[in-house]
């Protein structure tokens, strides 16, 4: 049998062995915004288990992008370097690796979600944290009051995407993903819930979304033209004032258009919502945009079972299944999978080959 799952895909120059993917999962286990040993054993694990690509977490431009004081940056040479250990053993493994460049805004300077700190919410400046940074001077519910960013800050975090992205490069990654999801920095650009500017970066959907569209731009010259550049978004903001799927698709057209190859589509966390969550509850976005737009697009939420992977790139839903939580609970699920659906697969690491036949 020969299951869709376990198709290569190509994006650009890079071809990627399967479509089971592991998406962007903070690990809190950085010093300085510095990859450490659990990164390499993490990353390296996931990709020993037949991921086809995976996606490093959401990683600050600037320090100040970070979500909490133990995520990953890439706003040095320093840290392009402490990565490349980690993306070397992923290619050694046969699996693609890219990264995703982030800034947190209002929703960052939180304590790590390891529970070792002991509390929650935003860090005071004396204990660590620092002045978030936002479209309007807007907080998320609970958190410390942001302060608006100027065109000028914008514009210097254009740069900073950029450069990151040139860091990258530089590291050996092979895609790199814009995170303009989950209520962070460039999200809360595009949301009129978090945007009340009144300038040239707000009003308007297409004044909202030219933060995002300006660091597509710059990271799209910045990096060869053979690299993909996927943007992931948050397609609905699930409450009636926010984003709505038919401003996403807009915004999908328009990423489709500054060179953009992929859509990493979730929802959500722009603030508090009643999202009615449960088994691939995200996937009729993905199929939307991917319709609508013709890029392919990325599933994730709550993909846990090969027979529902499967189905849901069978069925033209997505292009790309995105595991989360199941690739945590099982590092090995693609060699899993390919079991269950009968696929056999000519990558699984000889030492390994007794558990798997």
């Amino acid at each position: 049998m020969c299951a869709k799952l376990f198709e290569p895909i190509t994006l650009r120059g890079l071809d990627v062995r399967n479509r089971s993917w592991v998406p962007p999962m903070c690990q809190y286990s950085a010093v300085d915004g510095l990859a450490a040993d659990w990164h390499l054993v993490h990353y390296g694990g996931l990709a020993r288990g037949g991921a086809g690509a995976i996606i490093v977490e959401a990683t600050g431009v600037v320090p100040e992008g970070r979500i909490s004081p133990t995520d990953l940056g890439l706003w040095s040479e320093a840290h392009a370097a402490a990565l490349q250990p980690t993306v070397d053993f992923v290619h050694g493994q046969g699996a693609a690796i890219g990264i995703q460049l982030a800034h947190s805004g209002r929703k960052g300077s939180v304590w790590p979600e390891t529970g070792a700190w002991g509390e929650v919410g935003s860090m005071p400046l004396d204990r660590g944290g620092w002045q978030t940074v936002a479209p309007s001077p807007i907080p998320y519910p609970d958190m410390a009051m942001p302060r608006e960013l100027t065109t000028t800050e914008i514009s210097a975090l254009v740069r900073a995407f950029a450069a990151a992205a040139d860091r990258a490069v530089e590291a050996g990654f092979d895609f790199v993903e814009i995170h303009g999801a989950h209520g962070y920095l460039l999200h809360e650009f595009l949301s009129p819930i978090s945007n009340q500017r009144t300038d040239q970066y707000g009003g308007s959907l297409a004044n909202r979304s030219r933060f995002l569209l300006e660091v597509v731009d710059q990271v799209r010259a910045t990096v060869p033209d053979r690299m993909p550049v996927l943007v992931r978004l948050s397609a609905i903001d699930w409450l009636d004032d926010g984003l709505q799927l038919e401003d996403t698709v807009q915004l999908g057209h328009w990423l489709a258009d500054h060179g953009v190859d992929l859509i990493d589509v979730s929802s959500g966390a722009i603030a508090p919502a009643p999202i009615p969550s449960g088994p691939g509850y995200q996937l009729p976005f993905a199929e939307v945009i991917r319709r609508e737009t013709g890029l392919p697009t990325a599933a994730v939420g709550l993909i846990s079972e090969p027979l529902q992977a499967e189905q849901i790139l069978t069925s033209g839903q997505a292009d790309v299944v995105l595991l989360g939580r199941a690739s945590m609970r099982d590092p090995h699920f693609p060699l899993h999978a390919a079991k269950a659906l009968g696929h056999d697969l000519d990558y699984i690491p000889v030492p390994y080959l007794r558990a798997f036949r």
